[in-house]
């Protein structure tokens, strides 16, 4: 297992420094002067001329190029222009609030994405069956932000149950910064209160970022169930006299997850992607907002930053889902 996962790490790399290829040409080819961004509109071209030398703007783009690729070897991603603080320092600070929007959807997504998905298999072409199909296709069709808005109107504006948006209430004093995850926090501080209107906050978010992946996770688990109960041993356990509730949620999920633990690692990267426009439109303090941000201040480092971070993150994701399905089927770990 270990010479598995050494191998596909090294991989990994060559298609890293192609997405940092790509990322870093579509950046250069965008029609707008960073320098002039960041000095302002009362700036003087010598003042922008500094700017461009300070930041290395003036150089050949291979040569920008190569001395980024420099950097990011020894784990420095820049300084933002506009924060003026390292992008590394800002990426850390904002990244737990990611990880735990990303971690509660994905959870929403999973829990009750597969045992639907299971429901629709086993009662094929009936009612259940047709409405969770009509759900799965309006998941995946509805933009987010749409739904994001309509989540805000109707239980924030019109019933008042939920926040609107943000991380915390602006008048609850927050909590040590410790791990960074604002639960976690409240929790080892003993804020209880916080910690209620934490969960508060985050259930909007959350809920609307998991939309799209339910509907993925409920599709993909019920073309495995189907498929699945047409296996032999299904039939000859059936024969047996197994009992039908250990049949499907044992024998007949395990066979049929094959496919779902594969959406369940994408879908954690593509959340994480994903999530900028959920952050953005409920103003969760996250990579999101602060990617959209950057893109409208032209902060091109923040941008090669986040960029490289979600492909770190798809790649470490797609390691572990092939190592989940060794665990579910060890003939696929023989195969290499």
């Amino acid at each position: 297992m270990l010479r598995f996962v050494v191998r596909r790490c090294l991989l990994v790399l060559p298609s890293l420094l192609g997405l940092l290829v790509v990322t870093f040409l579509l950046i250069r080819v965008v029609p707008s002067d960073p320098a002039v961004a960041m000095a302002g509109d009362a700036a003087t071209p010598e003042q922008i001329e500094r700017l461009r030398q300070q930041y290395g703007l003036n150089r050949p783009i291979w040569e920008q190029f190569v001395s980024y690729v420099g950097k990011v070897a020894t784990l420095d991603l820049g300084e933002s222009a506009f924060s003026r603080r390292p992008v590394a320092v800002d990426i850390a600070q904002r990244l737990p609030a990611t990880l735990m929007l990303t971690f509660c959807a994905l959870a929403i997504s999973v829990f009750v994405g597969v045992p639907l998905g299971v429901i629709a298999g086993l009662s094929h072409n009936a009612w259940p069956d047709y409405l969770l199909r009509v759900f799965s296709v309006m998941g995946i069709a509805v933009a987010a932000f749409w739904f994001a808005i309509m989540l805000q109107l109707l239980f924030s504006m019109e019933l008042g149950w939920l926040p609107l948006r943000g991380e915390i209430s602006a008048t609850i004093p927050r909590p040590p910064r410790i791990t960074g995850f604002m639960v976690i926090d409240a929790m080892i501080a003993g804020r209880f209160d916080v910690v209620a209107d934490a969960l508060r906050h985050l259930v909007l978010p959350a809920v609307t970022l998991s939309l799209g992946g339910l509907a993925t996770i409920v599709r993909f688990t019920r073309a495995g169930v189907l498929d699945t109960m047409q296996q032999d041993f299904v039939f000859y356990e059936r024969a047996m006299g197994y009992r039908r509730w250990r049949l499907n949620w044992i024998y007949v999920l395990r066979n049929s997850v094959t496919a779902t633990v594969t959406q369940i690692g994408l879908l954690f990267g593509g959340l994480i992607a994903g999530g900028v426009v959920v952050e953005s439109i409920f103003d969760w303090p996250g990579i999101g907002s602060y990617t959209v941000q950057a893109i409208l201040t032209g902060d091109r480092q923040v941008m090669l930053a986040v960029t490289l971070l979600v492909g770190v993150v798809y790649a470490a994701v797609n390691i572990l889902t092939d190592l989940v399905h060794g665990v579910l089927d060890p003939r696929l770990m023989e195969r290499g």
